[in-house]
């Protein structure tokens, strides 16, 4: 990066500003190289404000929330990385029906608990769901029958041409993990989003959001993952497809396909991502030579490859 961008974002930015900042501490997988510059953001606010004023200096940034479902490059990412810590929520519990606002740094965890808190159902399935809200909006994720498209109102989001907007659920065009967004990567930020909420018995919220966590230990690995790799292809999972290809419990380097679940791919200490990606091209290759089957990334690649 330019000498002088690097002292305009300092001016910018200040303390919240770090230079050549390694990324693996702020990605699930803990792989990444680093970043020319990290900006953190603490309220939408603060989000709109960075983006603008990158948008107007024309420099590259990514925006990143739990940094899950992300697999960032040895060589790390030119330009601005904006890690995203806005985390405002609101429940709106007397609202009929129910819903919370949530800023995109939130994560669906913590909505899932703060709403059986109060009563409040309808996004159990979230309960332990890695990541941030706005990632999980952006790649639609969903688990036990549940996703965003079902629970998602409306997002507010910062457009670079148009300002501030709000969107409803259907401008997002979802799909199975995947969106608009996800698709066509238009120039926008996501600040917020509405759910819908429903009301409910305090404890049996409870003990749905304790069945389905229960539920995730026993299938899910332990260990440092970007969750799951690979999309489901029609009527079968990706899972079932390796471990027929033969690859359960594969490594190159230190990063290995689980022996639990072979749609998760572990970073058993200090793996490259250049191993990592070697081993979804493995994967890949094996599914597609041995089942005519095209696995599709549910992780995508940040950065220079």
């Amino acid at each position: 990066m330019k000498p002088a961008s690097l002292s305009k974002l300092r001016a910018l930015f200040g303390d919240r500003m770090q230079e050549n900042a390694p990324l693996s501490g702020y990605t699930a997988a803990r792989i990444g190289g680093p970043a020319d510059v990290l900006v953190f953001v603490h309220n939408a606010d603060e989000l709109v404000q960075a983006a603008e004023k990158l948008w107007e200096m024309e420099l590259p940034f990514v925006l990143l929330g739990g940094g899950s479902n992300v697999l960032v490059s040895d060589r790390g990412v030119r330009g601005v990385v904006i890690i995203n810590r806005a985390r405002l929520l609101k429940f709106n519990s007397q609202a009929e029906p129910p819903s919370v606002t949530a800023e995109s740094g939130v994560t669906p965890n913590d909505i899932a608990q703060r709403a059986a808190r109060l009563g409040l159902a309808g996004f159990e399935w979230a309960a332990s769901v890695p990541g941030s809200l706005g990632g999980a909006i952006y790649g639609n994720a969903g688990a036990f029958d549940g996703d965003m498209a079902g629970n998602l109102i409306a997002v507010d989001v910062f457009d670079r041409q148009a300002g501030r907007q709000t969107w409803p659920v259907e401008r997002l065009e979802y799909g199975y993990r995947t969106s608009l967004l996800k698709r066509t990567h238009p120039p926008v930020i996501l600040l917020s989003a509405e759910l819908a909420l429903r009301h409910g018995d305090r404890e049996a919220i409870q003990a749905k959001m304790e069945q389905f966590s229960a539920q995730r230990h026993i299938s899910q690995p332990p260990g440092a993952s970007m969750g799951s790799m690979f999309k489901n292809p029609a009527g079968d999972t990706a899972g079932r497809l390796i471990e027929a290809a033969g690859l359960k419990g594969k490594s190159i380097g230190n990063a290995t396909i689980s022996s639990q679940h072979a749609n998760f791919f572990i970073n058993t200490g200090q793996t490259k991502s250049s191993d990592m990606r070697a081993l979804i091209d493995l994967a890949q290759k094996a599914v597609l030579d041995q089942f005519r089957i095209q696995l599709e990334l549910e992780v995508e690649y940040i950065g220079e490859w």
